[in-house]
């Protein structure tokens, strides 16, 4: 393995650090049919998606064998047309990226908003914060009154794992006023790449943690749609644009936040 390789391994890696198991038959007469192998272990993606012991709530290690390997967080070439340093969210892709130098921007899978609650348009992340509290809005207390105990008269939820926020949320304001709609974390992890909230953009936890270290405050976001043709395509050891998902997944990234490396927040 080369210092490339290494390099931007550590990068997608970022800045920082449920599944019900089928029951299986014990019948072994010469006819049983073979079971089908379990997915092959990745040790990037095991790592990047291993239990976060660290956290303030310590959080469990997602069963990314299980979710389409497009969703997963990996560096690809850039196809947003958006300058580094800023986050592009395409809804009909079910893809967040953060956009960088080089034509090269690190993709998200992401859950959306189920149809009738979607935003979209350009403003910026106001500001973040660690293990948020959730205070749903008054409109979304109308349809679910069962809510009321968390508004905001009452004080919100309390942060933790059940908190619909994640561990970490960004929110999204639009010439100065507050959109109501957040980039956040969720224990859902089955959920990513489907459109089933109420309007607000959910990351797995693992994945807006990694995101939350990478943004500033100020951040510049897009919330919009991009043709099937323009998905970024995955960014191999060498920079250069790798077709297909087989590519090995443990070949992609580089260098993680502070590391001396160009980071997009230096373009705005």
């Amino acid at each position: 393995m080369n210092d490339t390789t290494t390099t931007r391994r550590g990068f997608l890696l970022g800045a920082g650090g449920l599944a019900l198991a089928g029951l299986a038959g014990c019948n072994t007469t010469a006819r049983e049919t073979a079971r089908p192998a379990p997915p092959a272990e990745d040790p990037m993606f095991a790592q990047m998606y291993g239990p976060r012991p660290d956290e303030q709530f310590p959080l469990p290690e997602i069963p990314y064998q299980k979710i389409p390997r497009r969703f997963l967080r990996q560096m690809v070439a850039n196809p947003t047309g958006e300058r580094p340093g800023v986050i592009v969210v395409d809804v009909a892709n079910h893809f967040l990226y953060l956009t960088y130098e080089d034509n090269q921007a690190m993709r998200y899978g992401v859950g959306l908003g189920r149809a009738g609650f979607e935003w979209s348009g350009r403003g910026v992340i106001q500001y973040k914060r660690q293990w948020p509290r959730w205070t749903p809005p008054d409109e979304m207390i109308a349809r679910q009154p069962e809510l009321e105990p968390y508004s905001s008269r009452n004080g919100g939820m309390e942060p933790g794992l059940k908190n619909p926020l994640g561990a970490r949320a960004l929110y999204i304001f639009k010439d100065g006023k507050d959109t109501i709609y957040r980039l956040h974390g969720s224990p859902e992890w089955w959920t990513i790449g489907k459109s089933v909230s109420s309007g607000c953009v959910r990351l797995l936890n693992q994945d807006i943690i990694d995101l939350y270290n990478r943004v500033p405050d100020g951040t510049p976001i897009v919330v919009t749609s991009l043709s099937p043709a323009q998905q970024g395509v995955p960014i191999g050891p060498a920079g250069v644009p790798v077709s297909g998902e087989s590519y090995p997944v443990s070949q992609y990234g580089g260098g993680v936040v502070g590391d001396g490396l160009p980071q997009p927040v230096s373009s705005y």
